[in-house]
């Protein structure tokens, strides 16, 4: 799971199972963050349309931004709040950008700190870049 800021450079990072839905992590995610403010504005995918998701983040201040899923009856944002969902090809973009890091497209550790730690020292070279 990863959170990127605007202009695509990670800012939170964590690793699980692959059995957890992506709802479920948010949580542990922005408990990862590289920095001390949460963000305003979180943009997912329709599997982050979820009703719970959307109270616990709006208690801390935050915007969940994601297009509504097929069976959802009534409407909980409009038009205007979905155009920054066309940015969400940053988010995509730091993922290509991690994958240029061989050892961490395939997980070869056995032990999952080493693996996140592998995963941070990533982020921070990708960090160190745009700096």
């Amino acid at each position: 799971m990863l959170l990127s800021e605007a202009h695509g450079l990670p800012i939170s990072v964590t690793i699980e199972s692959a059995s957890p839905h992506e709802v479920k992590l948010v949580n542990a995610t922005l408990e990862m963050r590289f920095l001390q403010e949460l963000p305003e504005r979180i943009l997912g995918d329709r599997a982050y349309d979820s009703d719970p998701l959307d109270q616990e983040l709006a208690k801390r201040g935050i915007v969940l931004i994601a297009p509504h899923r097929s069976n959802r009856t009534t409407p909980t944002q409009d038009g205007r709040a979905l155009r920054r969902y066309r940015r969400r090809w940053k988010v995509e973009r730091v993922f290509a950008w991690l994958h240029n890091f061989r050892r961490i497209v395939t997980r070869w550790e056995y032990k999952s700190e080493n693996y996140l730690a592998f995963i941070h020292l990533a982020c921070i070279l990708m960090l160190l870049r745009h700096f």
